[in-house]
């Protein structure tokens, strides 16, 4: 690639990152429906169709943020997760749920966009979270993989009482993974997913001035039935 091909590049690349920070911008002050094509290109001092250049439809762009956001959350639970030097998967899971909610809490507009219901036009986003090229995927593999962890050492509840060979009926494949995995990964987080949804909508104001207890409780409750190291094996 040529000089004048890296310069061309970078200046698409630096007008792209621009493009969904202000995107975004608009999601913190207004909410998912107040993103604009139209106006970032007045922002940024373009016409409407030179900015279809780089974005071919607001549809597109809204599914970059959530890409974007979600590498963020996937980083930031990262982050947090090497930080803390227990090695104990059940540990790492605990540690990145906390960071996960930390997260969505400090960030309530993004995290709407992203853990609250799919806007029109970007389902396809959500859609194909079953394959780890999507952010989504990528997110929740990191929460898979210690618990696929704890399951190859003997220490998963069994499933969580959950109907093995119905829900293995009801879901698509997820290559090797283990439909006892599957099955402790979906129910616990519909579970923690219902009391950050909760958090974050302010549907629990009338219940509690303080819903980290709530979190915790969902926390421990799962933590409680994972046996311990000294009975694995």
């Amino acid at each position: 690639m040529s000089d004048t091909s890296h310069r061309r590049e970078r200046l698409r690349e630096r007008t792209l990152i621009e493009i969904k920070d202000l995107a975004r911008a608009q999601l913190v002050a207004s909410g998912p429906a107040a993103i604009s094509l139209r106006a970032i290109a007045r922002e940024m001092g373009m016409t409407a169709a030179a900015l279809y250049r780089y974005v071919p439809a607001l549809d597109a762009l809204v599914i970059e943020l959530c890409t974007d956001l979600h590498n963020e959350v996937r980083i930031a639970c990262e982050a947090a997760r090497d930080a803390d030097p227990d090695p104990d998967p059940l540990r790492r899971l605990l540690v990145m749920a906390r960071e996960l909610r930390r997260w969505a809490l400090a960030h309530r507009p993004e995290a709407t966009l992203i853990f609250g219901p799919p806007l029109p036009g970007v389902e396809q986003f959500h859609q194909q979270c079953d394959d780890l090229q999507c952010a989504g995927a990528q997110l929740g593999q990191i929460f898979v993989a210690p618990l696929l962890e704890l399951w190859q050492a003997g220490r998963l509840p069994q499933a969580l009482h959950v109907d093995l060979d119905r829900l293995a009926g009801a879901l698509p494949a997820h290559g090797e993974l283990p439909i006892e995995v599957t099955a402790v990964f979906l129910t616990s987080w519909i579970r923690l997913y219902g009391v950050l949804a909760a958090e974050l909508f302010g549907q629990l104001t009338w219940a509690a001035t303080d819903t980290e207890p709530l979190f915790e409780a969902e926390l421990a409750s799962f933590a409680s039935q994972v046996k311990p190291v000294s009975v694995a094996g």
